[in-house]
């Protein structure tokens, strides 16, 4: 490409740019804060500050749909109103798609696998998977999640660590230990794969994969953020090529070369047992069949690239996002001690049931006859969504009902609002999970009580997957795994509970909800030393009558 064309395809640029800085914005009279920068826009109120903090100040001033400004005048609306969330997300097909910024994102973090899909390749690639991710399956794979927060890993860690004490309590950062433990649940449950990262016997790629996020995505500059939402006028393959020669994203590029080698290693492994008809119960065998099973019609099979992608979707979603939601529920169940106890107090009341009808393994109908339980894993889905924003953008004009009219800048009372195609949306998990009308008065309070108490959720618009949650999204790109997102948080919560008992520690007072494309516990001013949750452990009461 020479000076010439590259100049003139800047002018093109530029030219457009302007045209669409100057041209009457659609949403002229929906609400929405002042930007101070024409070149920076709110980018940086909205990707930089803690997670949610933008988004619950928005809400509160004006509403739940709001508008702001992109780089160089561009126009977003940002929406938390349940009835719009679920009209883009739930009812309304592929008419509303993942931005190409997005999708890039995706790409680079987990390969051209159903986190990056679209329309048609999505729904092939969601076909083929979905029979791993039933509601049977999901309960199968209990025991690989319970071995690996209990005595043989997690837990026999732990325990050696604080008999070693004098005091028999320690210091741990449960966000590096847990991240560890997750890891290696969804390896044995994804793949029948040790990772060994819990007991130190970490494989090449674990250790890659400890604070990838925090030192990929951490604190973007401003630069870094105006490049994002610039690149919405460059071609994917052209950002592509930028991405895959970008020396920032360094760590992810060894990361996905590493795991492409184990993805295909692990593949050939188990399409060899398949053909022996040794069939396996992890959710790779069960891929590798139903995509074998699809190979009379070439056009439904996923192709070698999509196939290995999808461990590195697994891999991505299966373990960031649950290690950090347990790190956050201990740090709920710390700064509540009165909950901990409860809940402590609930799981050895189940112990007691099991041992009376003569068993020893917890199994998944007892992880839900647990409602403290499993209201404190709600609770902390919808305080601490690990998710933030859904980027969308409109392929065709629409309409968004409102389940609560905002008031335009003109006075004017809205209850819809007319959408042109090529309209750039965020959907902000944070601020619908606490939204009042949905959740009660007191939805910026963490207060598990509120899924016990019926009447107190309101599911007057359903939305989401699971308890009428935004945090695994809606509709046809739901979370496809948040099945086992919710049993692996059941089952290690138990475990983690009934062997210790946590409490606070003086950094905690520092603790940020960091952005880094998704939320993680990091501690103000110490963001180089990667995610931290630091807590006391020590052994937990076996009975209540102890001292």
């Amino acid at each position: 490409m020479n000076s010439l064309t590259i100049a003139l395809s800047g002018i093109v640029i530029g030219a457009y740019i302007l045209y669409k800085a100057t041209k009457r914005s659609p949403f002229w009279n929906i609400p929405g804060p002042k930007s101070n920068s024409f070149v920076l826009g709110h980018v940086c109120e909205l990707l930089q500050n803690q997670v949610g903090l933008t988004d619950f100040e928005w809400q509160e001033n004006y509403g739940d749909v709001v508008r702001f400004k992109g780089s160089f005048g561009s126009d977003y609306l940002m929406i938390s109103d349940p009835k719009a969330l679920q009209r883009i997300f739930q009812t309304s097909g592929y008419r509303w798609r993942k931005t190409p910024q997005r999708r890039e994102f995706s790409r680079l973090v987990a390969g051209k696998g159903l986190a990056w899909a679209d329309g048609d390749v999505h729904k092939r690639q969601r076909k083929i998977m979905l029979p791993g991710f039933s509601a049977p399956e999901a309960k199968h794979l209990l025991p690989f999640f319970s071995s690996c927060a209990a005595a043989l890993q997690l837990c026999s860690r732990w325990t050696d660590m604080l008999l070693a004490s004098s005091e028999q309590c320690q210091v741990f950062n449960v966000a590096d230990w847990i991240s560890r433990a997750t890891l290696d649940a969804i390896g044995q449950a994804a793949f029948d794969y040790d990772f060994g990262a819990t007991n130190n016997q970490d494989t090449e790629l674990s250790k890659l994969y400890q604070n990838l996020m925090i030192k990929t995505f951490g604190t973007p500059s401003k630069t870094a953020l105006l490049m994002l939402d610039l690149s919405r006028y460059i071609p994917l393959s052209v950002m592509e090529f930028l991405d895959n020669h970008n020396p920032r994203f360094s760590l992810i590029h060894r990361v996905n070369n590493l795991a492409h080698v184990t993805a295909k290693y692990l593949v050939d492994m188990k399409l060899g047992l398949l053909l022996e008809g040794k069939n396996k119960k992890d959710i790779m065998s069960l891929l590798v069949k139903a995509n074998k099973e699809a190979s009379q019609n070439p056009k439904l099979q996923l192709n070698e690239e999509e196939l290995l992608a999808q461990m590195r979707v697994l891999l991505f979603a299966g373990h960031e996002t649950s290690g950090t939601s347990l790190t956050f529920a201990l740090f709920e169940l710390v700064r509540n001690p009165e909950l901990q106890t409860r809940l402590r107090k609930e799981i050895r009341n189940t112990e007691r049931k099991i041992a009376e009808r003569g068993d020893v393994e917890v199994t998944a109908q007892d992880l839900e006859s647990m409602p403290f339980l499993n209201a404190v894993v709600k609770e902390t889905l919808r305080f601490h969504p690990v998710a933030v924003h859904l980027f969308r953008v409109a392929v065709e004009d629409d309409v968004l009902p409102l389940m609560k009219p905002i008031v335009a800048t003109t006075g004017e009372i809205l209850q819809e609002v007319v959408v042109p195609k090529g309209t750039r949306i965020v959907g902000s998990i944070p601020a619908y999970n606490r939204h009042e009308d949905v959740f009660g008065s007191d939805a910026f309070t963490f207060n598990p009580d509120r899924w016990l108490n019926p009447g107190h959720v309101k599911n007057s618009v359903s939305l989401g997957v699971y308890a009428n949650l935004a945090t695994f999204s809606a509709g046809i790109r739901s979370c496809i795994g948040w099945r086992f997102a919710v049993l692996e948080m059941q089952a290690f919560l138990v475990e983690l509970i009934k062997n210790f008992e946590f409490a606070a520690t003086p950094a905690l007072d520092g603790i940020r909800r960091e952005p880094a494309f998704l939320m993680t516990p990091s501690i103000e001013g110490e963001l180089d030393k990667g995610s931290q949750m630091p807590l006391k452990v020590a052994f937990a009461k076996r009975s209540d009558d102890d001292s």
